[in-house]
């Protein structure tokens, strides 16, 4: 079947180079303005394990989505009033939550983005210009904007299901690993073959493997991270585990700082949101052997 025009559309928004400037500036008003790590995390979704953004859009959207239905019958100005300003509040923290991801994705996931908001961005101000117009007592005025509004949020709908179903911003990128990864303990090689005190990298059928070593002790998990696929062997040990993992080892993510416990794979930190799969370990006559549960 042939692709919709909007698809080729969208190959060349990755590519569009020119909009980096504007997204460098953006992305630096929104490190700055979300500085604080804990802010962030809450953003992101790591406590819920899975990025908020999605679920904040609910309720701007289906707010006006619903007005466009109440616009549709006569009488319903009041009600169709007050979900236009429902959906303005609601659209503030859903587009913080967005910034926040949006500000630790790739370069071709920033450019598709900056347009997402540019055109969700427009739909709010729409939105919020009907209101007054009904508060006026202008309807027929604050039908016209909140469809102007409705018609670009959809763009902007379609531009964020671009970003999260062909470019996998948001995804879980280890999801395929208990599937890859053979049942059973598999040998991963040579107890001495492995360096005490740094971060490597062993493969094992296949799946690129975290390997960190302390004397006998050992932590292995998925070398790719769950954010967006980088090698954790590239990035820190770090030993700032919280709370009661205080003084638990650690590995940041070289690309955008997500920090993980080595002993559990759990998130520490975003912009992750889904832990590490992690591996046990055993020694048998010198040899290091592996096993994920669940795997097969």
């Amino acid at each position: 079947m042939k692709r919709l025009p909007g698809l080729n559309v969208m190959d060349r928004l990755e590519n569009l180079s020119t909009l980096d400037p504007l997204v460098n500036s953006v992305r630096s008003v929104v490190d700055r303005a979300l500085r604080p790590q804990g802010l962030r995390d809450v953003l992101h979704g790591v406590p819920i394990g899975h990025p908020v953004h999605p679920l904040a859009v609910q309720v701007p959207l289906g707010a006006w989505v619903s007005t466009g239905v109440l616009d549709l019958v006569p009488g319903m100005e009041k009600p169709a009033q007050l979900l236009v300003g429902v959906g303005l509040m609601g659209a503030a923290p859903a587009a913080l939550a967005g910034y926040a991801d949006w500000a630790k994705l790739h370069e071709q996931q920033l450019r598709v983005g900056i347009v997402h908001s540019g055109a969700n961005v427009l739909a709010t101000s729409l939105y919020a210009a009907s209101l007054v117009q009904r508060i006026r007592g202008r309807h027929g005025a604050g039908r016209a904007l909140s469809f102007t509004g409705l018609a670009l949020a959809g763009v902007g709908g379609y531009l964020g299901g671009h970003l999260a179903y062909r470019q996998a911003a948001g995804a879980n990128h280890t999801e395929d690993v208990p599937h890859r990864f053979p049942t059973g303990w598999q040998q991963l090689g040579p107890l001495a073959d492995i360096e005490d005190g740094v971060l490597g990298q062993r493969v094992v059928a296949g799946v690129p493997l975290l390997v960190s070593r302390r004397g006998t002790r050992l932590h292995v998990l998925a070398d790719t991270c769950s954010h967006l696929s980088a090698p954790l062997h590239e990035g820190r040990l770090l030993d700032g585990g919280e709370g009661r993992h205080a003084g638990a080892p650690c590995v940041e993510c070289p690309w955008h700082g997500s920090v993980f416990f080595l002993d559990t794979g759990a998130v520490v930190h975003g912009p992750a949101t889904t832990d590490q799969p992690a591996f046990e370990t055993r020694i048998v006559d010198d040899l290091v052997e592996v096993r994920l549960p669940g795997a097969g």
